[in-house]
């Protein structure tokens, strides 16, 4: 079955590079994702077999000695251990199994991590010193980091805040010396921004922000002087870069209708160099998140995570001098099946005129005429023209599958991001109705549609069968929401603020936040349903599961409910996958036949 051919080809995803050339990758060819070390010589050897996935790991610089950042269960609390490459046993290093703990920097001396252990809400910015033991607190100002960024030199560290406006970034710069705290940009500030790229010299930093634009363009702030400057600005896409080692380079992503390509420029005026020779029509982005570079400790070369519709996730080398790029594949890797394919690009109009970016995979086995309108997650994500296994099983069971980038989508302007935020969350919803009104425009029969999403997907199916029953033929939600109430009130508790900026606030919205609920129209719903969700989910608890599954089997519609016990926010590990997802290609194939 080619979906379990799909599913079972590795992927890879770059972490760190030591002095002596020596990489470290997560690589999932076990069935969960584990460290695997890659010696200058390219042969491999895993470093971890937990059993549970690996989150991350970096080398400790000047020793043989790794730190590994690894939850349980999908529970998303991670857990600091260190292990010895002549002897690569895990041992415990920070572990408080109730709390979380995100890894952020290995030096000689000292590791740099984020926890919520002080209140189980802000997270904390800690050095943990390897020799004695001991812990410094660098920033316990409040709110929730979604990335840390020290400077070269060890001085400061930009800190990205999520802030008041949903999908904004607050950029604060902390001094690790004097423990001070400036705020380089307003807390209440509609600004998306990430990807701080520290100048050689830790005089500043360059930043992919949309501060004052509706696209995200590449500004540098200068430390010493308090300013900020536009460094390189592309008013129809979004831009991601960093500052290569050599002080005189950038690498830059141009985030363009799901490709994501990437090319070197010249860092004194943004003059482009030369494209990157990575594989065509694929993306260094999953959703819109882009993985940085990881570059050699003499910026020789860097380590780039690229895929596409037709490759899996894939560590690159990229030699800067010459422009050499070489796949960093683990030996006997299989090949992947000819029959992928590569999308076509279309936009639907919608009900107020706006227009919808949908891709389309036509179907590669016999066709149906039946459509699966698979739905991303987020919202505040994006559908990339990215490797999506369950994508391709789809196509090749004959169904046309339509991936949209519905309003509240990133990656196309600020404005198209903002269009479903708070009161507007059921204009989303609309745009599914429009995208099935447009089905048979490309061939495909309306009457047998249905809708695939995950996690905010998952809301997006829900909500599709119980304010458009008419006309959705069937569903699959994975860890989806039914209640925005009961969703706001179970979640994690350090992710509450941030989810309710975006959906509404339990104090002052509670009443549209029921009216937009899809378990608040459960007696509206008829299509048959399919939900996947796992035990440990801290994002989307599994009473969201079960209370759309008790309320639809009380009223008699077909409802299936499939829990796993080790996984939290979606499938992670390939036993389940395996289990889950033929499953609901059956559901699927027997409900649209």
């Amino acid at each position: 079955m080619l979906l379990t051919t799909l599913l079972s080809l590795p992927t890879t995803l770059a972490l760190d590079v030591n002095e002596e050339g020596r990489l470290l990758v997560l690589y999932d060819g076990t069935g969960t994702r584990q460290v695997n070390e890659v010696a200058p010589d390219g042969t491999w050897r895993a470093l971890t077999d937990l059993g549970e996935n690996c989150r991350n790991a970096l080398f400790v610089p000047g020793s043989r000695r790794v730190v590994v950042e690894h939850d349980s269960g999908g529970d998303e609390r991670g857990q600091l251990s260190i292990l010895d490459l002549d002897d690569p046993t895990l041992t415990p290093l920070v572990h408080d199994p109730a709390s979380k703990h995100n890894l952020v920097e290995a030096k000689a001396d000292r590791v740099l991590f984020t926890t919520n252990r002080r209140n189980g809400v802000d997270f904390d910015l800690v050095a943990h010193d390897l020799s004695t033991g001991a812990e410094s607190v660098l920033y316990d100002g409040g709110g929730w980091p979604m990335a840390v960024n020290p400077s070269r030199d060890g001085k400061w560290v930009v800190l990205s805040l999520a802030s008041a406006p949903a999908n904004s970034i607050q950029l604060v710069l902390v001094d690790t010396t004097t423990r001070s705290v400036t705020e380089l940009t307003p807390y209440d500030a509609h600004n998306d921004q990430k990807a701080v790229s520290w100048l050689p010299g830790s005089s500043g930093f360059v930043v992919a922000s949309n501060a004052d634009r509706d696209r995200i363009a590449l500004r540098q702030y200068d430390v010493a002087e308090g300013t900020w400057s536009d460094l390189l600005v592309d008013d129809e896409h979004d831009l991601v870069g960093w500052v290569c080692p050599d002080a005189e380079h950038l690498l830059v992503a141009v985030i363009d209708d799901g490709l994501v390509p990437l090319a070197l420029h010249k860092l004194e005026d943004g003059a482009l160099v030369a494209p990157i020779d990575l594989p065509p029509l694929g993306c260094a982005a999953q959703a819109v998140m882009v993985p940085d570079p990881i570059w050699s400790s003499d910026g020789a070369f860097a380590l780039l995570t690229y895929h596409s519709p037709i490759e899996p996730p894939t560590v690159y080398r990229y030699t800067l001098a010459t422009g050499d790029v070489v796949a960093m594949r683990p030996p006997g890797m299989p090949e992947v099946p000819a029959e992928l394919i590569h999308p076509e690009s279309h936009r639907v109009p919608s009900f107020d005129g706006e227009q919808v970016p949908v891709f389309v995979y036509r179907p590669t086995g016999p066709d149906l005429g039946s459509t699966v309108v698979h739905v991303h997650g987020g919202p505040e994500g994006a559908a990339m023209r990215g490797w999506y296994p369950v994508v391709s099983a789809l196509a090749a069971d004959g169904h046309t599958v339509v991936v949209p980038n519905v309003r509240g989508s990133a990656a196309y302007g600020k404005r198209w991001y903002s269009l479903d935020d708070r009161e507007l969350r059921l204009d989303s919803v609309k745009d599914l109705a429009a995208i099935h009104a447009w089905l048979p425009t490309i061939g495909c029969d309306p009457s047998r549609a249905a809708l695939w999403g995950g996690s905010y997907g998952g809301y997006m199916v829900l909500a599709g069968l119980a304010f458009q029953p008419s006309l959705w033929a069937a569903g699959v939600d994975i860890v989806g929401i039914a209640s925005l109430v009961t969703f706001l009130e179970n979640t994690s508790d350090y992710r509450r603020a941030t989810r309710e900026r975006e959906y509404g606030y339990l104090a002052t919205d509670r009443e549209f936040l029921e009216s937009a609920s899809p378990l608040s129209r459960v007696d509206h719903m008829r299509a048959p349903l399919l939900v996947i969700h796992g035990a440990n989910d801290p994002r989307v608890p599994l009473s969201e599961a079960e209370q759309i599954t008790e309320a639809l089997t009380k009223r008699g519609v077909p409802c299936q409910l499939l829990v796993y016990a080790d996984e939290g926010h979606g499938l992670a590990k390939l036993t389940n996958k395996l289990d889950a997802y033929p499953q609901a290609l059956a559901f699927l194939r027997e409900h649209l036949s």
